[in-house]
Order: C-alpha cells, then structure tokens, then sequence
C-alpha cells in the first residue's frame, strides 16, 4: 500500500473535499480506511448506492451507514428505483445512473474529486477483454488514474495494488466489509477473465498488474500524442456531428480510422465498451462505397446517415422504434449486432443460416417485431406465434425489443438470428448459395 499512500499523500491539499464511491466492499472499505488515516485534515464524502437488484442490498446498506457514523465520516445514499417488474437496467445505464448520482454529491459539496476503488488487477482485465474484443488505441489504455471531468477529477489510487494487497490491509487492520456473491458467477464476462485469466498471469508475474500499469501509460503517451496529430484534420471535418468526407481518401488510413474513432468517442464518452473495431470498420465501409446515401444503426440508438459527401450522426430518442433494413454484405443492427455474408461456414448453430435463393424472395430484410408474427421452426411442421417463441426462450421485455429478425421481401420470416431457424435453414449436404452470420 506504500505507492498508493504515497500517491494520496501527494495528491490531496489540507481541507481538501473528496468524494468516495462506497459498496461496503473489500475494495472500497479498505480505500476509505486509507483516507481516514491521512495524516491530512481533508473532508471525506461516502456516496453509497443501493441498486436495488440484490436482496442483500438493505443491509449491506445499513452496514455502511453504521460504520461511517462511528467514525464520523459524512455518509450519502440514494437507491435506484426498479426499470419494471419485468426489466432490469443494463451495464451502461446503471454506469450512467451512478456518475450521475456521484456529480450530485460531488456538487452539494463542493468537491475536487471523486475516488473509486479501482485496482490494479481490474486494469489487467479491462485491458485484456477490451484487447480480445476489440477497441482504439484509447480503449486499450484500460483506464487512467487520474481523470478530468468538468469541474473535478475521478481518482483511482489503487491501481498500484492487488486485490491479494486489499485483502490483507482489511485483515491486518480488522476492516469490516460485505460480500457481493455475483462475484464468483462466471456468467459474468469479467469474473471468468478474474478467476481463469488472471492467475496464470499472476504465476507468471506476481507483479504482473504493474507491468499492465506501465503498458496503459505508455500506450496513453502514444495515443496522446497521435491524438494532437490528427486533432487538426478533425477541426476541419467534423461540426455539430456531421463529418464532411470531401478528400476524405486523400488521407493517410492511420487519419482515416483515428477520425472515425474521435467520432465514435465523442458520441459515447464513457461508455466506450458499446463499440468495437466492426463499428469503425463498417463506417469507413459506407464512406468508400459508392452508393451516396446510406444509413446504419449503432448501439445506443446512434444512426450513420451518410448523404454524398457527408455522415450524419443522431440519436434517437428509444429502442421502442420500427425498422426495416435491407441485407448487404454487413448489415449493422440497431442492437450492435451484424449480419454478415458469408462465402461458407462448418458451423450449425442459430447465429448461422444457410438458405436457397429458389425457395425465398429477394432481398432480404431484418426488422423489428410486429404484432402477429408467425415463423415456422426448422423440424416442424406448423408455424408458431413469435410470442411464443420469445416467452419459452424466456427474453426478457427489453430483449424482445431489441431482437432482429430476417424476413424475405414477401416478409416471410426466415430466422430469428441467434435464436430460432426457419425451416427455410438447409444442412451442409443439402442445396444454399446464401449463408449469413450474427455475430
């Protein structure tokens, strides 16, 4: 913890006002701790959020609250009031819901910063899925230390630690924590790299997260500066979320992508998990093609409108809103998802479809779910209500929302991509000149 003392030590001035993000776990209780026993008179803010998801949360809630009135610490909460009784928040709203939470308090206390108690071994994982998922140079720096927002900066001064190092500060100075359970499921993304990951790493560096720290500030070096290179080209392209394309090919590609990128960044800021290198590679797609006008649907409800020699780029207002797409070689969703054409595949599951241009009416279309859809699964013999087929798939309401589903141009249905084939889906031995993939 010698680094991490050191750092706060430098960092925080006399009556200096932070913020803490508190879980009440042992990450967040041992940083709270580190701060109580600064040798500094700093006011201390513990900002706790009950999600209102767990069971557990009430009392979890109430343990933090006793603990910072026995040690005279300032303590704010709120809880989140429940989506529906049928849906639940996902990652990026919930993210979004707690800055917004922690701006509140940081306001009506007048602030600096705001402290979270992210590690050095969440370094490593954020770095290693946004490398096997794919992202920009900014991306793969994982995530800072320091972080400047309007009006203060988010801090993370346990990056030079481990979760080993926090277990045993909170043991020897008997720091009481609670324990969020989901942790140890691995059906989360994250816990599978924690647990399956980041020990064969670890056997091969005990200090391996200080080598991810020196990799993610080196590499924020480089894209600090390639971002002052190309920052010029964008000020002269880019105004009001339009990107004038004129002369566009003249560029060196390394512009072109980083452009597209600064595009994507600027309209998801924090939230730079949503999109990936498909994203960035199907807008440079529609720039070089020669149709001159092309729309496409990126998470979060953006649209790529491109119009001769501009691209357009919206918001729309809800997930709630009819679509009709026609297939192209990629075809990005309004859910983040592509379907994209294949030359030949081994595979069979339902993220692959193999058809018979004979037996169907071109084009092809996806598009959102309307009242009364009927498909008939492949194997079956009569069709089935859509409905039906989502409430035995057990899709949550959101999920049946967002759910694509490929029609011919009579809008039959063919396929519900990830899900259920139609009986239109052939085998490998039998006759198709069309195979498309989710993905």
């Amino acid at each position: 913890m010698k680094e991490t003392v050191a750092y706060l030590n430098s960092l925080l001035k006399e009556n200096d006002t932070v913020v803490i993000g508190l879980s009440g776990g042992p990450d967040s209780m041992c940083l709270l701790n580190l701060l109580i026993n600064l040798n500094k008179s700093i006011r201390i803010v513990c900002a706790h959020i009950n999600h209102n998801i767990r069971k557990e949360s009430i009392k979890e809630l109430e343990f933090v609250k006793e603990y910072c009135d026995k040690k005279n610490v300032i303590f704010e909460t709120t809880t989140f009031e429940k989506k529906s009784e049928t849906t639940e928040y996902n990652e990026q709203e919930l993210r979004e819901k707690r800055y917004e939470y922690f701006s509140k308090v940081i306001k009506k206390y007048n602030a600096q910063y705001l402290f979270t108690a992210h590690h050095g071994d969440d370094l490593v994982e954020t770095i290693l899925m946004r490398i096997t998922r794919g992202s920009n140079l900014k991306g793969y720096c994982g995530f800072q230390t320091e972080t400047q927002k309007e009006g203060y900066k988010i801090i993370k001064p346990l990056i030079y630690t481990t979760k080993k190092d926090i277990e045993e500060y909170n043991k020897e100075n008997n720091i009481p924590f609670v324990v969020d359970k989901t942790n140890n499921e691995d059906k989360h993304t994250r816990n599978r790299y924690r647990h399956n990951v980041l020990p064969f790493l670890k056997s091969e560096n005990e200090n391996v997260h200080l080598k991810y720290l020196k990799f993610s500030k080196e590499l924020n070096k480089y894209y600090t500066y390639v971002d002052k290179l190309i920052q010029e080209e964008i000020n002269k392209r880019y105004h009001k979320n339009i990107l004038e394309i004129t002369d566009y090919d003249k560029l060196d590609s390394l512009f072109q992508v980083k452009i597209i990128e600064y595009v994507l960044d600027s309209n998801y800021i924090d939230n730079l998990y949503l999109v990936s290198d498909k994203h960035v590679n199907l807008i440079l797609d529609i720039i070089e093609n020669p149709k001159p006008n092309i729309d496409i649907n990126l998470p979060d409800n953006l649209r790529i409108s491109k119009s001769y020699n501009r691209l357009k780029i919206t918001r729309q207002k809800n997930n709630n809103q009819e679509y009709k797409i026609k297939v192209e070689d990629k075809t990005l969703l309004p859910n983040g998802h592509i379907i994209e054409c294949l030359t030949d595949t081994d595979k069979n599951t339902n993220y692959y479809l193999k058809l018979n241009s004979k037996e169907i009416s071109l084009p092809l279309y996806v598009r959102s779910r309307k009242n009364g859809d009927k498909m008939i699964i492949k194997n079956m013999s009569s069709a089935k209500k859509l409905k039906d087929i989502y409430i035995d798939s057990k899709l949550s309401k959101e999920e049946r929302i967002s759910q694509p589903i490929l029609v011919d141009s009579n809008d039959t249905i063919l396929w519900i991509p990830g899900l259920k084939k139609s009986k239109f889906d052939k085998a490998k031995n039998e006759n198709y000149d069309i195979i498309l993939w989710y993905n």
